[in-house]
């Protein structure tokens, strides 16, 4: 089982799309647990986001993100593409589309430090 925190939801509806994904995932009798973790992240292109973190199978969890984008028509955060780069580094990076339903509209680079209990933040971002 992954697990991933760089993915997020606009701003107002991280409770519904986090519950309607677990929900989902119990329907559909997969592995598949979302949840909140009280983190809010802020773009310039793309405005507000509220994180969450997730463990189960990777493909899964970003079909589920991508439907949930169409059925509540919000953008989300799909994370967790991971530099291909193999550097002993002192931060961690990682790398998310933003998505509105199946279009990509852009890009986000993450950071965070490696040492401590540091919140992802974004150091890079462009349109599409």
């Amino acid at each position: 089982m992954r697990d991933s925190e760089t993915f997020g939801v606009e701003k107002g509806h991280g409770e519904e799309i986090v519950s309607w994904l677990n929900n989902q995932a119990k329907v559909q009798g997969v592995k598949l647990e979302a949840r909140l973790y009280g983190y809010e992240i802020s773009s310039k292109n793309f405005g507000d986001f509220e994180m969450f973190s997730w463990m189960g199978d990777v493909q899964i969890a970003r079909k589920m993100i991508i439907k949930a984008s169409k059925r509540f028509k919000v953008k989300v955060i799909e994370g967790g593409y991971k530099p291909k780069e193999k550097l002993l580094r002192l931060k961690k990076f990682d790398f998310a589309k933003v998505k509105k339903g199946d279009k990509t509209i852009g890009q986000l680079e993450f950071v965070s430090s490696r040492f401590g209990n540091n919140q992802w933040e974004i150091q890079n971002e462009e349109r599409h």
